[in-house]
């Protein structure tokens, strides 16, 4: 467990817990963010399977031996997401997927956010060593919250494939309700953002990455996506400047993307209106 760079009464908490006979571990990381909480502790990890989850999951008591079988059927995987199930029915019914089917994503692929999500993603422990861990720029914590796409995209453009199995899984108990859910959503946005910039900035993702972008915001025609779509730009222009990769070309990419969705909305609210 690790305990990223708390003020409470966290570490007291956590020495005064059952040690499983002495295989809990607690390590401090005091580098504030998911990410970087993240890429401590798969260091610190012994097993050639890292599996990750959130501090509000309960994972199944089978949780470890289907992560393993799952591993063990799609051997070309570089990593695998979990089932994500609503622990309190009272609460909003987002952070999970139900999906029963398995789904595969190929190799240098684009990858969009939420399709594998951190509350269930397990990692080979030699595809994080090649990919070079987890982006201690990204996280709840941080400006970016979108650590697990980011590094689930960087698994498929390590050549791996990666994939969603239903078979294990966590409950979520994230204790949102409806009022929560605008603010919510803003933070992915603005996570979304920055990571499309991350791989715009890839020579070798970019023309997947804008194209896919470009693709998704012109099939958005509802009103309500332009701030949306707004607070993406202005995270990506944000990260760039953040790792200090702003250049002509992704800056055009951005704009470019942009002036599509806006000249789609444009268009899609000036059509006049059928009975």
């Amino acid at each position: 467990m690790v305990d990223n760079a708390s003020t409470d009464d966290t570490a007291q908490r956590l020495a005064a817990a059952d040690n499983c006979g002495g295989r809990l571990r607690i390590e401090r990381c005091d580098r504030i963010g998911l990410g970087a909480a993240r890429d401590t502790a798969w260091r610190l990890a012994r097993g050639s399977i890292i599996a990750f989850t959130d501090d509000d999951c309960y994972p199944a008591p089978d949780f470890v031996d289907r992560m393993i079988a799952a591993f063990k059927r799609h051997t070309d995987a570089g990593c695998i997401g979990g089932g994500i199930l609503l622990f309190d029915q009272a609460d909003a019914p987002i952070t999970i997927d139900e999906r029963t089917d398995v789904r595969v994503t190929k190799p240098y692929c684009f990858v969009a956010a939420g399709q594998l999500q951190g509350a269930n993603l397990a990692f080979r422990r030699t595809v994080l060593e090649e990919i070079g861990g987890v982006d201690v720029d990204f996280g709840a914590g941080t400006p970016f919250p979108c650590e697990d796409v980011d590094a689930v995209a960087a698994t498929l453009w390590a050549g791996w494939s990666a994939v969603f199995d239903p078979g294990p899984a966590v409950w979520h108990h994230h204790g949102r309700k409806a009022e929560d859910i605008p603010a919510l959503m803003a933070g992915y946005d603005r996570g979304r953002g920055a990571y499309y910039a991350k791989w715009l900035a890839n020579p070798r993702a970019r023309k997947t990455y804008l194209h896919s972008w470009i693709v998704r915001a012109a099939l958005k025609s509802q009103k309500d996506e332009l701030p949306r779509f707004r607070r993406e730009c202005r995270s990506a222009l944000a990260y760039l400047r953040h790792r200090q990769r702003y250049g002509l070309l992704i800056g055009l990419s951005i704009f470019t993307a942009g002036a599509i969705f806006l000249v789609h909305v444009r268009s899609i609210f000036r059509q006049p209106k059928t009975e």
